[in-house]
């Protein structure tokens, strides 16, 4: 009998037996380690199928983020360029502004490039408008670092306070370099330099004396533009149009007191005393003539602290030993402080003042005649060497 015919007796769990076939029990293992082997056939093949799967996307994932870099990464140039270009920033431009231009004048390769670059640096409110020398083909970087403010081309003009116009025109044509005549020609169009209807059509006195940046492009006009625009600022801080009323003056007429004091003091601390003695000069009961030497030699277009007798005789309207109240105009381009002290003197009865030392700043302040003799003779000795 063959072997896989036989049959034998298996107890079943009730006690009883029963016959089976090895036949059919070889069978049922050989089926069960076909059925496994089929099962780990059908785990490992959907495995390999992920694996490769996986390898794709990776691979595809490695160029995907090639190319996603390259997309991303804005176009730029390296290192510090080469030749020179000037760069004008305006004002209100923005960095993207900026940028732009900045490529179309290549110095960077794209404008995403610098604006990425001025971001990094946290610098795109620091952008200040002027001309600066830049690079043609220049790293974003590199550029980011040449539109330092402090690297502007410019100039800074700076311009005492006291400074009659013509000289005033004449330091800027110096400290400038442009030609005399365009600034005499520019101060004359009084109405493209945005003058105060107060001024009554002349420069002297409202072309603020401060320190200017000059930029290359900037015409006399634009110049003497900010120099009134500056004065503007200076008057609205000062209030001086409601505190010329208050002291029942016009501005006009503020700034011709004002003129005066810068012209008179010795030092700012006596400020506010010179003014106090023109007002109560023009304010007297009867009113004073003024009597200010600053005055006459302006209306004489000369020079120095004391008038000559023959410069008293002279018919011109500055003329203040001849002629009662104040002169047409401002005689010079006051500073802020003498504003100040024309719109608020200090307390005082003085009326008169000499400065005794012309050297080291010393003035000298009275209400008697007899006083001020003395110390007019303190001065005349001074200058005399005595």
């Amino acid at each position: 009998m063959n072997d896989l015919d036989m049959d034998f007796l298996v107890a079943d769990d009730d006690g009883g037996s029963r016959r089976k076939s090895r036949a059919s029990s070889g069978g049922g293992r050989r089926g069960r380690r076909r059925k496994r082997r089929r099962n780990r056939g059908g785990f490992l093949a959907p495995m390999l199928a992920v694996i490769v799967l996986l390898g794709g996307i990776g691979a595809g994932g490695f160029y995907g983020y090639t190319w996603l870099r390259d997309v991303m990464t804005p176009d730029d140039y390296t290192g510090q360029g080469t030749g020179e270009v000037v760069v004008e920033i305006k004002g209100g431009q923005s960095a993207s502004d900026v940028a732009q231009t900045l490529q179309d004048k290549g110095v960077v390769k794209s404008a995403r490039a610098f604006a990425d670059a001025v971001a990094k640096a946290g610098k795109s409110a620091s952008l200040q408008p002027g001309e600066y020398t830049m690079r043609k083909q220049m790293s974003a970087a590199a550029a980011v670092e040449l539109l330092d403010p402090a690297k502007r081309l410019l100039e800074r003009v700076t311009l005492k306070e006291g400074l009659r116009l013509s000289d005033t025109l004449e330091q800027l044509a110096k400290q400038t370099g442009k030609p005399l005549k365009e600034f005499q020609r520019a101060a004359k169009d009084v109405k493209a330099l945005g003058l105060p209807s107060y001024a009554k059509g002349r420069l002297e006195g409202y072309a603020f004396p401060a320190t200017y940046e000059i930029t290359p492009k900037m015409e006399p006009a634009d110049i003497l533009t900010a120099m009134v625009d500056r004065f503007h600022e200076t008057a609205d801080k000062d209030g001086l149009v409601k505190e010329a009323k208050a002291l029942g003056r016009t501005p006009h007429e503020i700034m011709t007191i004002a003129s005066i004091v810068q012209a008179e003091s010795g030092s700012v601390k006596d400020m506010g005393k010179v003014a106090r003695v023109i007002y109560n000069r023009l304010g007297g009961n009867p009113p004073r003539k003024l009597e200010m030497d600053s005055t006459v030699m302006y209306g004489l277009n000369k020079y120095g602290v004391a008038a000559t007798n023959a410069d008293l005789e002279s018919d011109s309207p500055y003329n203040t030993y001849a002629r009662p109240g104040l002169p047409p105009g401002p005689i010079a381009n006051p500073g802020d402080h003498a504003i100040q002290a024309a719109l608020h003197p200090t307390k005082g009865d003085w009326i008169w003042f000499v400065t005794t030392d012309t050297k080291r700043g010393i003035t000298k302040f009275t209400s008697s005649e007899t006083e001020f003799f003395q110390f007019k003779a303190e001065f005349e000795q001074n200058q005399r060497g005595g």
